[in-house]
């Protein structure tokens, strides 16, 4: 009889499907905020009421749909830029994780935004997201305590540095709380979704 070796899935296989998958969320998500954009574009921004209305529970749904929601096509690409770019950094490590820092971020982000903006105030764009995403992939590697995760957060500092501590200050048509919000948001997905903490889970 002749003996066969079972087949065993390399480590390299396993990863390049994570990183494969969490591309196509990314993919996805950004995907979806272009085509939410035609159709807002097409129905001449009406869609944009549908954002975060401060301290409406009318306006709690807009914690889910104001990412998606741009004002015109230079918003769009003003937060499209920086999000793939962070979000390339976080979709490395597989669609769940990218899943659970956007949802984090978006639900706690969005949810800060409307408990502090200006009463009646709608809040739309993926901005929130991005400061969420700046601020996840700053801090992670301290919560982690891995190097390369620093050295991570360290270049994300130097090249988004000083136009995230600029979005910060109060500017018309602006909202420095969403930025502010998601930051926060963004340091919390980090502390949950930490090493430590995910390992203890299981």
């Amino acid at each position: 009889m002749s003996s066969q070796t079972p087949a065993r899935r390399t480590g390299r296989s396993v990863d390049t499907a994570k990183i494969g998958g969490g591309l196509k969320l990314l993919g996805v998500l950004v995907g979806l905020m272009w085509l939410v954009e035609v159709i807002d574009t097409a129905m001449n921004g009406s869609l944009n009421q549908y954002g975060i209305i401060s301290r409406e529970p009318r306006g709690l749904v807009g914690i889910l749909t104001a990412p998606f929601l741009h004002l015109g096509f230079g918003h769009l690409i003003s937060n499209t830029l920086p999000l793939v770019t962070l979000g390339l950094l976080i979709a490395i490590n597989g669609a769940a994780r990218l899943f659970q820092v956007t949802a984090i971020v978006a639900v706690i982000g969005g949810f800060g935004t409307w408990l502090i903006s200006p009463p009646n105030m709608i809040t739309i764009g993926a901005s929130g997201v991005v400061f969420g995403y700046a601020a996840y992939l700053i801090v992670r590697g301290l919560f982690n305590r891995r190097i390369g995760q620093v050295l991570i957060g360290i270049v994300v500092i130097m090249v988004w540095g000083s136009a995230l501590l600029t979005s910060l200050l109060p500017q018309d048509g602006i909202s420095w709380q969403g930025h502010l919000c998601g930051g926060i948001a963004g340091v919390l997905a980090a502390w949950v979704l930490a090493d430590d903490k995910q390992a203890r889970a299981k």
